[in-house]
């Protein structure tokens, strides 16, 4: 469980500074970072979670959500406790946010059991998730390097703030990431989420850079991210920044943990939100945490028909053949 970590420096004092996420904390002798789970001991830094999952699960890959990475098979889904974000609407936050009350829990795991099992319910991938795998990375980094060799592929759902030489080292290993965009306003990034917008985009970019495939997500909150020119600014980002043919999710809020009297968001702000990201110019624009024919389906960009039915996180019909559209022969992005 307790693994010296990567990714940070001794300073003088018996201080460390970390380089895992964007936070770069300096932690003191015996004390943790933001995340909970990385603990400065006798001036080392150790991650407190190595082989210690709390979920191992079987999921759809469309949960993630990423509807054009592998679209219909299933991902071996895992997550140790812990986040370096705090974000006050957290659906995980039992998990999520435990080390910061100290607590830690689990069971053993180790990467060889992960990858049998992967190979046992025929998941065509490993999916870092529920929490934020950037806190559990030498883990994920060690499950992912061995699940690649024996051709399982490897997935984030991630909230985009890990540094840039850890994303550099796992990028051969990594194949998608599904990719929080919370808001675009500085002020929504430091009090309801604890981090920096800027910090976010540059992540995300270099996700797109390094060529993992990336999907992004943003969670609709009535009266604190849903103004009509901030979803517009993030249609924009994404096309501008990075392309037209990077999936955008814009999901339902439903109240939890410290948000819990902010009504849930109106079906109809969430279908007029996949409305202005097509208006944009996005290719791929989709609805979560409701129910559309629509906003779950997946249209060629060419011929405008329908590629992919879903219902709910399942694939019910798929006219994608080796990336095109079995209708007109258009490609569709993604990795099929």
């Amino acid at each position: 469980m307790i693994k010296e970590a990567k990714f940070f420096e001794k300073l003088a004092g018996g201080k460390v500074k970390c380089f895992l996420c964007r936070h770069n904390c300096i932690i003191k002798e015996g004390s943790k970072g933001i995340c909970g789970v990385r603990k400065n001991e006798g001036g080392t830094l150790y991650t407190l979670v190595y082989d210690y999952p709390v979920a191992v699960n079987v999921d759809p890959i469309e949960k993630k959500p990423l509807y054009h990475f592998l679209p219909g098979s299933r991902a071996l889904s895992i997550a140790t406790v812990g986040c370096n974000f705090s974000c006050k609407f957290c659906q995980n936050y039992d998990i999520s946010q435990a080390p910061r009350e100290g607590e830690i829990f689990g069971e053993n795991v180790p990467r060889e059991t992960v990858v049998a099992l992967a190979e046992r319910y025929r998941c065509e991938s490993i999916s870092y998730t529920y929490t934020e795998p950037t806190i559990f990375y030498e883990y994920a980094y060690d499950i992912a390097v061995l699940a690649k060799s024996k051709g399982i592929k490897n997935n984030f759902v991630t909230n985009g703030y890990i540094e840039e030489a850890p994303l550099k080292e796992i990028a051969p290993y990594l194949d998608a990431a599904n990719i929080d965009l919370k808001s675009f306003r500085k002020g929504f990034y430091s009090k309801i989420v604890g981090a920096r917008l800027d910090q976010v985009l540059e992540s995300i970019i270099l996700y797109f850079k390094l060529g993992i495939w990336i999907e992004l997500t943003t969670l609709i909150i009535p009266g604190y991210n849903d103004g009509e020119e901030e979803l517009r600014d993030i249609a924009k980002f994404i096309k501008n920044e990075l392309a037209e043919y990077v999936p955008w999710h814009v999901s339902r809020f439903y109240p939890n943990y410290k948000m819990r009297n902010v009504l849930p968001t109106p079906e109809k702000e969430i279908k007029r939100a996949r409305e202005i990201g097509l208006e944009e110019g996005l290719l791929y624009v989709y609805t979560g945490n409701i129910r559309s024919e629509e906003g779950d389906s997946t249209f060629c960009p060419s011929c405008k028909r329908r590629v992919i039915a879903r219902s709910g996180f399942w694939v019910t019909e798929n006219k994608v053949s080796d990336g095109t559209c079995s209708y007109c022969g258009a490609r569709i992005h993604g990795i099929f």
